[in-house]
């Protein structure tokens, strides 16, 4: 099949050229419940890659008459780390008169897809991912193209977390600022780590891990790999995580939670146990999330401008066009609190 530009594809010619059936090509790029056979899916995103297939023949027209809404995609809508992106990203939005509106993947990153192809057909100005990327290339692929097509019908999509996808990005040190953290937390004569960890392929926990071995291995301390449990990434996760540990033997040091939900979670697993913190048992965390104020004891953490990674998002939404995606970096400061030896 000759190619044609961009915007006259359409999903039948991409279907047709595949081998596939209509559904087939929609669940391929679009998602769906049902799950698309491997090779399958590999041929479709191919020649949709090869096709320039960016949306229906229409999309060019309906970009001229965009709504004012703006689409902000978090991970869980529970944890207090999305609430603050979304306030600033609401604070910018509300001097532009943008609505936002905002949808949890539920920690369903294939969901992404659905969403973004939803906001596209609703002809959303813009879509803002918020939330770590995870190490998975076809998913990427897949959401990639849905990206590149919303940004084809006239919208514009930012992401906020790791550098991995072809858009405008607000990036998080991750590894940095967990490496300052480790460095600080040796200097103040911990020598016995556990790390809870996320899931293996999360990237923001992937980091963040990486980071605190970095700066262990600063002061000559090592991390071994029984000393690392890996967990959802979510209060919950913590709280069993941690259980598991203490029930093993764990004792007298230093837990580093990944993100500060899970340190919560660590902290009242260690309180039921009959445990205190740090006497027993210190806890640190990552992201020094508003709710912090009413822990106790006050957690050790980085402390990340949450809000501000999502004033800078919709900063790149009003911005002017740039030729190639833009990148801001934005990175954390360690805190020392209650929850560490002082």
């Amino acid at each position: 099949m000759p190619q044609r530009a961009a915007g006259s594809v359409t999903l039948a010619d991409v279907a047709r050229e595949a081998g596939v059936s209509l559904a087939t090509a929609s669940r391929a790029l679009n998602g769906g419940t049902r799950q698309v056979r491997g090779d399958l899916l590999e041929t479709v995103l191919k020649v949709a890659e090869r096709l320039r297939y960016t949306a229906n023949g229409p999309a060019q027209a309906m970009a001229r008459g965009r709504s004012n809404v703006v689409g902000l995609l978090v991970h869980d809508i529970v944890d207090p780390y999305f609430c603050s992106i979304a306030s600033g990203v609401m604070r910018v939005a509300a001097r532009h008169r943008l609505t936002v509106t905002i949808a949890s993947t539920e920690n369903q990153p294939e969901k992404e897809v659905e969403y973004v192809a939803t906001l596209r057909g609703q002809r959303a100005s813009a879509v803002i991912l918020a939330g770590s990327r995870i190490e998975h290339r076809t998913l990427q692929r897949r959401l990639t193209v849905e990206l590149t097509a919303f940004e084809a019908a006239g919208g514009r999509a930012v992401v906020i977390g790791q550098n991995r996808l072809p858009f405008d990005t607000v990036q998080l040190g991750n590894r940095p600022g967990a490496a300052d953290l480790a460095a600080r937390l040796t200097g103040l004569g911990h020598r016995s780590f556990l790390v809870l960890a996320g899931p293996p392929a999360l990237l923001t926990s992937r980091d963040r891990l990486r980071g605190f071995q970095d700066g262990l291995g600063r002061d000559g301390v090592a991390l071994t790999a029984g000393r690392i449990v890996h967990t959802e990434f979510t209060r919950d996760g913590g709280y069993d995580a941690m259980a598991r540990a203490l029930d093993g033997g764990f004792r007298d040091g230093c837990v580093f939670a990944v993100n500060d939900v899970m340190a919560v979670g660590a902290i009242a697993a260690c309180r039921d146990r009959g445990l205190r913190v740090p006497a027993d048992v210190a806890v640190a965390g990552f992201d020094d999330i508003v709710t912090l104020r009413d822990i106790r004891p006050s957690l050790t953490t980085v402390r990340v401008p949450i809000e501000t990674m999502g004033e800078h998002a919709l900063d790149f939404v009003l911005s002017e066009r740039a030729g190639s995606p833009r990148v801001k970096h934005v990175t954390g400061e360690v805190v020392l609190r209650e929850s560490t030896r002082l």
